[in-house]
């Protein structure tokens, strides 16, 4: 072939190589990647290489794959049903590719796709469909193909959703801080089978406008000392839903298990007989102070972060946390649902021993447009929300975290 023939087409095949010899010469980042997919799809992956990446070294050593820790030689590849040349020495790849072709061994060659004997495609997966694009020799427009295929897969644009065998059930899906982009994938893909959503104020809007028309979206949100929907209420629908033959995403703002009351609508559905899955979502504990610049910890700072509702006062009758307890620590305390009740915490804290001009902040609507953050010490934290008008869903941070770390 000359520079100037277009590349010659690939008969795609999936191949079934699990439990099946794969040998794979060279021990690089390249092999790396390719040893990932033969490993999702269990082959009995024999790498041979003087060295290896330290991710392959630890999979050889947990015994996922097998390490011959040497340079290649002939015979390597006896017994093997698919090869990958993937060394930086292309004399060895044409070595390995040649054994391969005089024992018809299928064959790819990393570093010259024309060479070899099959092509790795770019591979994309959504539930139990995988996704392979050869680009016609560009594995960038390849990989772009990929990713919107997968993408649209996802959304529930590509798939007619109403010819999927989706099983009725409560799906608890975890949206994240608030950008619709955090959620997870396996999040999304739930959204693109619902029937129904059952949604709150603090999950990712943006997502409800994806929706086929055809979805019905419910709205259980619980506005501050203002309308809601009761728990119990919430309960009911999604059974209620579900045992009507529909398939129930209930989502929420960042992971349901975290203040989410999500075990009692587990609780709810496993009391009647209905199927419920969890997704767990990025917790705003952590990304809202995240996407605001300040780890929750850092080495030589902070060894432990404590995550506290603050929706009770202390000294309030129902409130089990252990205010005197958290001022004697030294480390990160992350406060949610507490704008409210930020003046009566921060005088538990101080009063239990915890530094005055210990570094703290809010972060209002943390990773929506309107994120707005607000700096004091612990002392004068209060007076600072009040002043800046900070107003829930806010995130607060206590601690040497939320001071400069430079």
């Amino acid at each position: 072939m000359s520079p100037t023939d277009p590349p010659a087409r690939v008969y795609p095949v999936g191949l079934q190589l699990h439990g099946r010899r794969v040998v794979v010469v060279g021990g690089g980042s390249v092999a790396q990647r390719r040893v990932a997919g033969l490993h999702e799809v269990g082959a009995d992956t024999q790498v041979v290489s003087p060295t290896l990446t330290t991710a392959l070294e630890a999979l050889a050593d947990s015994g996922e794959i097998a390490w011959t820790a040497r340079p290649y030689a002939p015979g390597d590849l006896d017994g093997a049903w698919y090869a990958v040349a993937a060394t930086d020495d292309a004399e060895v790849n044409a070595a390995v590719a040649a054994e391969a072709e005089q024992a018809r061994v299928f064959c790819v060659r990393a570093d010259d796709a024309d060479a070899g004997t099959a092509v790795t495609p770019a591979v994309g997966r959504y539930d139990d469909i995988t996704v392979a694009v050869h680009g016609g020799g560009d594995p960038r427009r390849a990989t772009g193909v990929r990713d919107g295929a997968v993408e649209a897969l996802r959304s529930g644009t590509l798939l007619d959703r109403r010819h999927r065998a989706v099983r009725p059930g409560v799906t608890l899906v975890g949206g994240g801080p608030g950008d619709p982009g955090l959620i997870t994938v396996r999040g999304r893909q739930a959204l693109a089978q619902a029937d129904v959503v059952v949604t709150d104020r603090l999950a990712p809007q943006p997502l409800l406008d994806e929706l086929p028309p055809d979805v019905t979206v419910i709205d259980a949100s619980k506005l501050p000392r203002g309308r809601y929907m009761s728990q119990d209420t919430i309960n009911q629908v999604l059974v209620e839903e579900a045992l009507a033959g529909r398939r129930v995403v209930r989502l929420k703002g960042g992971d349901p298990f975290v203040f989410g009351r999500g075990m009692e609508e587990i609780q709810a559905c496993v009391a009647a007989g209905v199927e419920v899955e969890v997704v767990p979502g990025i917790t705003s504990a952590i990304a809202v102070p995240a996407l605001a610049g300040v780890p929750v910890t850092h080495r030589g700072v902070t060894h432990e972060f404590t995550v506290v509702s603050g929706h009770l006062p202390p000294g309030h009758a129902q409130s089990l946390v252990d205010w005197p307890a958290l001022g004697r620590l030294r480390g990160t305390v992350v406060l949610l649902m507490a704008v409210e009740n930020i003046g009566a915490i921060a005088d538990a804290l101080l009063a239990a021993g915890r530094d005055p001009e210990t570094p703290a902040l809010a972060v209002q609507e943390g990773g929506l447009p309107g994120q707005l953050t607000t700096r004091a010490t612990l002392a004068k934290l209060p007076g600072a929300i009040a002043d800046a008008g900070v107003r829930p869903p806010a995130v607060i941070v206590i601690g040497p975290v939320a001071g400069d770390l430079s």
